[in-house]
């Protein structure tokens, strides 16, 4: 991560010709906020004296408490490349404080920050991910409204002329490493017109704040090559959804937690531990891991998306798959997590979960080697696997009736967390679908 001192901003804006700053953060629900200001403010957002409504934003606070401040954090400062023909504009990732001065319990990026200082009370000084978010391109209309028609009919690693979305991707890799990720790898996904491009992995809050800044350049980069690119886990039926696995590793002073020559595996005690936790909290934290109605059609058998909470190191089938990498690259990959969650709040119980798992000294069961999907239900339970919730709705039941989880979140964005995904839920249950219209309507 670039380090930036004041004087270093005001000197590359004033070099850039940069002419608007976006002061951005992310709300409850994941979605990227942000204040445009003329570069004439530029040094009173330096001074955290930029302030908004934070009653207009989704889960944050009542009308009587509505003023807040941005705090920019320096270290995300970047120009977005695509501005520069029309003045350029440059960003920063903010946290939100409250108009005392205090850190506002509201906001997903500090709620990762203070779970991340539980994490070292436990004497680990980093938590790494390492993010593979997916994602489908649809051609958009003449009104540049986005259609269901898939911009290409390729497969996993096609090529073109077969994966029309090649030069898409390729502009959006190159957008993404002139504001400085370090891009591993571009390909088609399984599906028609889904597609993945994998960064290097960073510490938690950084690598969050890559995950928004990524979904903001693939959105803009495509609209330029007249697509709609969307995070929807399950936009089309009969294929295989979008994910965003997540790699975790514990690291203590440059080293890695998770790495032990002699242990199972080569996997130390503090990783079979943080397994156990993440394996006990999974039903619990799903709601916020897969946090829309439609996340739960992409969590069914057949799919590659993990539907049962189990792990192993060989097949792909379970929740939890240990990469083949060993020493300073020993990681757990969790292949649950979709690209709707918020970042910071997946984070924020996916670390909690494994630290409850190392403070209790969790066991993890047997590492599960079969295909899962072809295990009957009896099979299942003798080996100890339970399924992941079917529903939001069973998600959110769950997330209510595990401490653990519920105080990763905190009270504010629990409580507001969990109201706004009773009214989606609620509001999907009694909506009217068109499945139930083309099967009842002629039938009754």
């Amino acid at each position: 991560m670039a380090k930036y001192t004041r004087e270093d901003i005001l000197r590359i804006v004033r070099e850039e010709n940069v002419k608007y700053i976006r002061l951005q953060f992310t709300d409850i629900l994941g979605t990227i906020k942000n204040v445009e200001i003329p570069v004439s403010q530029l040094e009173k957002a330096l001074d955290n004296k930029m302030m908004f409504d934070g009653s207009s934003i989704e889960g944050f606070v009542r009308i009587e408490e509505s003023d807040m401040y941005l705090y920019p954090d320096l270290d995300t400062f970047v120009i977005f490349p695509w501005t520069a023909e029309k003045g350029k504009v440059a960003r920063f990732i903010c946290d939100i404080y409250n108009s005392d001065g205090t850190p506002f319990e509201g906001c997903p990026r500090y709620n990762l920050k203070r779970v991340l200082k539980e994490m070292e009370e436990f004497g680990f000084t980093d938590f790494n991910l390492g993010a593979e978010p997916e994602f489908f391109l649809f051609k958009l209309d003449e009104k540049g409204e986005p259609t269901l028609e898939l911009n290409d009919n390729g497969g996993y690693f096609d090529l073109a002329p077969t994966d029309l979305g090649e030069n898409c991707r390729r502009d959006i890799v190159l957008e993404l490493e002139e504001m400085g990720f370090e891009i591993e790898a571009s390909h088609h996904e399984v599906a028609p017109g889904q597609h993945e491009i994998d960064f290097k992995y960073a510490n938690a809050v950084k690598a969050c704040d890559d995950i928004q800044t990524f979904k903001l350049v693939v959105k803009t980069v495509a609209r330029k090559h007249g697509l709609h690119a969307t995070f929807m886990p399950k936009p089309l039926f009969g294929v295989n959804g979008s994910g965003m696995h997540c790699n975790l590793s514990l690291f203590r002073n440059g080293e890695n937690a998770f790495f032990d020559p002699n242990g199972e595996l080569q996997l130390s005690d503090v990783a079979l531990q943080f397994i156990a936790g993440v394996l006990k909290h999974a039903p619990n934290f799903t709601a916020v891991t897969n946090p829309i109605v439609n996340s739960y059609k992409r969590l069914v058998p057949g799919y590659e998306a993990p539907c049962y909470v189990a792990w192993s190191a060989r097949n792909r089938s379970p929740l939890i798959r240990i990469p083949a990498s060993r020493g300073m690259s020993t990681r757990i990959e969790v292949r649950s997590v979709d690209p709707a969650a918020n970042p910071y709040l997946a984070m924020a119980v996916l670390l909690a979960a494994g630290l409850d798992g190392i403070r209790n000294k969790l066991t993890p069961p047997a590492p599960v080697d079969r295909n899962i999907y072809v295990m009957t239900k009896e099979e299942r339970l003798e080996n100890g696997i339970v399924d992941l919730p079917a529903t939001l709705a069973e998600a959110l039941e769950n997330l209510k009736s595990d401490e653990v989880i519920v105080n990763a979140l905190g009270k504010h964005i629990f409580e507001h967390f969990v109201e706004a995904k009773e009214i989606e839920w609620d509001m999907f249950r009694t909506a009217i679908h068109p499945w139930e219209r083309e099967q009842y309507m002629t039938l009754y």
